[in-house]
C-alpha cells in the first residue's frame, strides 16, 4: 500500500515540475533566483526521498504453510 503512495508522490512531483520549470528562471537576480533554486532543491529532495523509499522498502516475505505438528503426549506410568 505504501508503494502506491510513493509512486503517487513521484508522479505529482513530476507533474508540478512539468509546469513549473518553464516558468522558473535560475539565473534571475535577487529574491526570484533564490526562490527558484530553493524550489528546485526541495523538489529534488522530494524525488530522492520517494525514490529511496520505493526502491529500498523491505519486501513482504512469503510465509509457507507449515503442516500442523501433532503433539503426542508422552505418558509414563511408574
Amino acid at each position: 500500500m505504501k508503494n502506491n503512495r510513493y509512486l503517487l508522490c513521484l508522479l505529482l512531483c513530476g507533474f508540478m515540475l512539468y509546469f513549473a520549470v518553464p516558468r522558473l528562471t535560475v539565473f534571475a537576480e535577487g529574491l526570484e533566483g533564490i526562490f527558484t533554486i530553493s524550489w528546485l532543491a526541495f523538489a529534488l529532495i522530494v524525488i530522492a526521498g520517494n525514490l529511496t523509499a520505493l526502491l529500498y522498502s523491505p519486501k513482504k516475505s512469503v510465509k509457507r504453510r507449515q503442516q500442523p505438528r501433532i503433539n503426542k503426549k508422552s505418558r509414563s506410568y511408574y
